[in-house]
């Protein structure tokens, strides 16, 4: 019987797969997903029912679910280089003249795409993926086997003649598709979007659990065979071996008998590469012969037998035909260049931001002046110059507006801050439906149903006006509302019922007092027993509480002077909001932090930066917002700037990763 079980197991993993391979290397499923996604949760079943037959490559890992708490450090067999970079023709036939001088024979050359992303090396062992390791420092890197797994386009099982033992290297990298995808379920969340597909890709892989990985949707393309036996003579077979195998090679390769070939390749996918369905930077030229590989070498950090050339950032001229001004939730007015649409690194703007006044007078911005809008690695457009001899003769300097577009009060700025602001708080509507955003989002009082839509909706229909209406919505109310079903309106009931039992912490950051941030909300609600208690504290008592500086305590006190904050919050002590301490107020889990310092930078992979700050109060420590002689503990990210530079300068500033700041929770 046991034979019979392990004999079922083994056969519907070989089956799964080959069906994989013949829907990512061969595109030619030959069963429906259904079928595919049955069979795959037959397999799961028997092999939780019998463990002993467990099997590091069985299908089932693509799902994911293992956790790592450490990535260990592994040493690279073969170094992984970096590649020169070219930006122009002169530079590839300078590099042509090179290699030519050396090899003193005809050459050719494979033209490939450079995917944005996060390299990987793999190691196959018998035709078995064994071990992923991330490109590092180019000597070693981090161990991420568990997470690769879950990338569909990554081969687990091998097929035809592979080589008994080799690496592969490749790409990992997010369709633009799926990293749209990401970013509408973190906007639902309340959550920061991620700015590029690029490093949302290599943050993914760092991270703990496997099966959030998988969610991620990672692609990959392999592009390189690392051995020291080939089975082939030039790189461009070696691609096509690979291919057979398993493995996802890019398309769009092209093998050049010349550099003119290589050129006009280039050219094509300067302009065709917005059609792809993902980025890249540039183009990667490679020697195809591998002897001639051999013979050119590599300098001490590239080989000399490959070049990339990179895109430069996309700029482009068009009209500004006007500059508009939005309110934002705290008042802050900031200026936007409405701009004659232009097509901009494959999609169409018409809109770029000026931040402010001061970034306007920077560019001598004039009237219907025609502008260079860029776009390089982020998401927004900006302005990076204007075309001076096209100004118009009696074009008239952009004037900053003195008065709020929205209400029409007249606007303030304050010495130590670039932007201007609405002073009109309470009555200004941005300001109102953002105060009420605010309230609803997931760090306050987090009430699903309510997002910023229905709420706009909601004020426009006059039935809310601050946070206290809420809860006296009925559903017959919210019914007739455009898009309001059933259910939608019994969520938002149920929701709003549910949020009176948020603790008094999350209720403080959530009424919006100005500068009282989540972590002064936490100070605070600490300090004061309830919301009677801090409306009584005069500024000199505020600012006793640590991290209350005059600012904060100034406003605190303007709060509860003002009759209408007031009336709310009787309003929202009346309907049952926790406005004081109770059992669900969020204790210390310990003191293991405390009198220690901490600050975050770079971008962070392995948890955001709110979570990060939380943890560290949550053991007794303090965050800082910067680099100085007080701080104990500087965790850097990917791309960490010129805080690691400080840091580093000072000297005495323990520089931690993610995962050692976990290790040090974790403790």
């Amino acid at each position: 019987m046991s034979q019979d079980i392990q004999q079922k197991i083994q056969n519907l993993r070989a089956e799964l797969h080959q069906h994989n391979f013949d829907y990512y290397s061969l595109d030619n499923p030959t069963i429906s997903d259904f079928e595919f996604d049955s069979k795959l949760k037959e397999l799961q079943e028997l092999e939780l029912k019998y463990p002993e037959y467990y099997d590091s490559n069985s299908p089932t890992l693509r799902v994911g679910g293992e956790i790592t708490k450490n990535f260990p450090t592994v040493e690279h067999q073969f170094r992984m280089y970096s590649l020169d970079n070219s930006y122009d023709f002169d530079d590839l036939e300078d590099w042509e003249k090179r290699v030519l001088k050396t090899i003193e024979q005809p050459v050719e050359f494979v033209a490939e795409l450079k995917y944005d992303g996060a390299s990987i090396s793999i190691l196959y062992e018998n035709g078995v993926m064994k071990e992923a390791v991330t490109r590092g420092d180019g000597f070693r890197g981090d161990e991420i086997t568990a997470n690769v797994k879950t990338i569909s386009d990554i081969p687990m099982q091998l097929y035809g003649d592979f080589p008994p033992r080799f690496f592969m290297r490749g790409e990992i990298h997010l369709t633009r598709k799926n990293f749209d995808k990401i970013n509408e379920r973190r906007e639902e969340e309340g959550l920061d979007l991620f700015m590029n597909p690029r490093n949302t890709a290599s943050g993914s892989l760092k991270m703990q659990d496997s099966a959030e990985v998988r969610k991620r949707k990672l692609s990959a393309v392999l592009y390189q065979y690392i051995s020291t036996e080939t089975p082939a003579k030039t790189h461009w077979e070696l691609l096509q071996k690979a291919k057979s195998w398993g493995f996802r090679i890019s398309e769009q390769t092209k093998l050049c008998k010349t550099l003119e070939e290589v050129k006009e390749f280039i050219t094509f996918w300067e302009t065709e590469r917005h059609q792809l369905g993902f980025d890249i930077d540039g183009i990667v030229i490679k020697v195809n012969d591998l002897a001639q590989q051999q013979q050119l070498g590599y300098t001490a950090k590239s080989p000399r037998w490959a070049m990339s050339y990179k895109f430069k950032a996309e700029k482009v001229e068009t009209e500004l035909q006007t500059v508009t001004y939005q309110v934002g939730r705290t008042g802050a007015i900031t200026p936007v260049a409405n701009l004659k649409p232009v097509l901009l690194a494959g999609t169409v703007v018409k809109r770029a931001s000026l931040h402010n006044e001061d970034i306007i007078k920077k560019l001598d911005l004039h009237e219907h002046d025609f502008v260079y809008v860029e776009k390089g690695g982020e998401i927004i457009p900006k302005i990076v110059g204007i075309n001076l001899d096209k100004r118009l003769p009696n074009s008239q300097e952009i004037e900053y507006i003195k008065n709020c577009p929205e209400c029409g009060t007249e606007l303030i700025k304050l010495e130590d801050q670039a932007i201007h602001f609405c002073p009109n708080d309470l009555h200004c509507p941005p300001q109102v439906v953002g105060r009420m955003i605010h309230y609803v989002s997931r760090k306050a009082l987090n009430i699903e149903g309510l997002g910023a839509e229905t709420i706009e909706q909601l004020y426009r229909e006059k039935l809310v006006e601050n946070p206290a209406d809420f809860y006296i919505l009925t559903k017959e109310q919210l019914l007739p509302l455009e898009r309001m079903a059933e259910k939608s309106a019994q969520n938002i009931i149920d929701g709003v019922e549910k949020s009176k039992e948020i603790p008094f912490e999350k209720v403080l950051f959530g009424i919006g007092i100005k500068h009282v941030g989540e972590t002064v909300a936490k100070k605070l609600a600490k300090n004061f027993e309830s919301i009677d208690d801090l409306k009584k504290a005069t500024k000199e008592e505020l600012v006793q509480v640590e991290d209350i500086g005059g600012k904060i305590a100034e406003s605190i006190v303007d709060f509860f002077q003002n009759e209408e904050s007031l009336l709310m919050i009787e309003r929202l002590k009346s309907y049952g909001v926790q406005l004081e301490k109770g059992e669900n107020t969020t204790e210390l889990l310990s003191n293991s932090l405390e009198n220690k310092t901490f600050l975050f930078t770079g971008k962070l992979s392995l948890f955001t930066r709110d979570s990060a700050e939380e943890m560290v109060e949550n053991h007794g420590g303090k965050n800082i917002s910067a680099v100085s002689k007080n701080l104990n503990y500087l965790v850097v990210g990917e791309k960490a700037g010129s805080k690691l530079k400080k840091a580093q300068e000072i000297g005495t500033i323990e520089i931690l990763d993610e995962q050692q700041f976990l290790d040090l929770i974790a403790e």
